[in-house]
């Protein structure tokens, strides 16, 4: 039975809740009325996935003109792009040796065996990093980036380092076919490191973004299990997909995106996607810039760089403050500091010193 203090706190989140529903939350579980399954049974969950993939589609037709015609048709139609070397030889070997001395303020998050490290390259950092503050602010990147996140902002920027096999634990959650969340949403990722079957390629089921009744009615039907559904992932609205799923859906299995250095992919993870298996010990690097905005948001935006560098303070703040949190439950935030504060460089070939590494058990999820 709730209690009377339980009570009031439902009452006092329920407008918060309410407010949810017009923006980016997902989660089943953590939002009462989103997971509510009467309703979702009426459409709650069909009819903000059906808004945001309407809105979405007219940013990307006010932002058409970024991007040439094929590059365009082709991530609308199958949800990804690639780019083999998308920077000039020059550039590309001087970023990987302004890569190669990093030391800064890093987080790794570990799940399953891998570790994942990033290193957030703000407006700070990008100063001390002339090479990849060309890349980042160069006009194509730019376009190519809005376009594809359908909203004129200046993108995220971080180096990412997937480890493989780094730590004790099993079963990677991201190893599993899922979408990132209910609306189309773009992550983008430079590849310092050649990808192969060896270090995990990332996958991607084409023209799983898309908008159809197949897809609409699995998302509905899910939506009714809620949070009850089995995976915990997917109660957070990050729904996984099975191959009978898949099926179901009329769509094809995840194609791996094996791909040499110096390979720029876009992809729109709303779209089905998951990490390759790779061998343990291996590793990859990338420059990223994951992009998501309000999906109900009719208006594209306005590119304002101060956006940007506010969001990466409150970014770092956000996560100091989840550490502090989980401190004091002797635990570790999903995302924490690396003790050294060093970026662990990251090569293809196994790390000595992280051989036996313990798995962080009590790091939330």
């Amino acid at each position: 039975m709730m209690t009377i203090a339980g009570r009031a706190r439902k009452i006092a989140m329920l407008p918060l809740w309410l407010l949810q529903l017009f923006g980016m939350s997902k989660s089943f579980a953590a939002n009462p009325v989103l997971g509510n399954r009467t309703l979702n049974r009426m459409g709650l969950h069909a009819a903000r996935y059906l808004s945001a993939h309407l809105i979405t589609n007219f940013r990307w037709f006010m932002l058409s003109p970024l991007v040439e015609r094929d590059l365009r048709r082709q991530f609308l139609r199958d949800g990804v792009i690639c780019i083999p070397d998308f920077l000039p030889a020059e550039q590309f070997a001087g970023l990987k040796r302004e890569l190669a001395s990093l030391n800064g303020e890093t987080l790794e998050m570990e799940q399953g065996d891998t570790l994942t490290l990033i290193m957030v390259l703000d407006r700070q950092a990008l100063a001390a990093m002339p090479v990849a503050k060309a890349v980042y602010e160069s006009r194509r990147f730019q376009r190519l980036m809005r376009f594809a996140g359908a909203r004129i902002k200046y993108p995220f920027a971080a180096i990412q380092c997937v480890k493989n096999g780094y730590a004790s634990g099993t079963g990677d959650p991201q190893k599993t076919v899922h979408s990132d969340t209910f609306h189309p949403t773009m992550k983008s990722w430079l590849f310092i490191d050649p990808v192969s079957d060896q270090n995990g390629p990332f996958m991607f089921v084409p023209g799983s973004q898309r908008l159809t009744w197949k897809r609409l009615k699995w998302e509905y039907r899910q939506s009714i299990a809620g949070k009850e559904l089995a995976d915990r992932y997917s109660t957070r609205g990050s729904l996984r997909a099975g191959p009978q799923d898949l099926a179901a859906m009329g769509l094809p299995q995840a194609k791996p995106f094996k791909v040499p250095a110096n390979t720029l992919v876009i992809a729109n993870t709303h779209g089905f996607h998951r990490r390759g298996a790779a061998a343990q010990g291996s590793s990859r690097m990338a420059l990223i810039a994951p992009s998501r905005t309000n999906p109900f948001n009719p208006l594209p935006g306005f590119g304002f760089r101060f956006w940007r560098n506010a969001e990466d303070r409150i970014f770092k703040r956000y996560w100091r403050w989840a550490e502090r949190k989980a401190a004091r439950r002797g635990q570790h935030a999903s995302w924490h500091p690396v003790p050294t504060g060093a970026f662990y460089r990251c090569t293809n070939s196994h790390n000595p010193a992280a051989a036996g590494r313990p798995h962080n058990a009590n790091a939330e999820k």
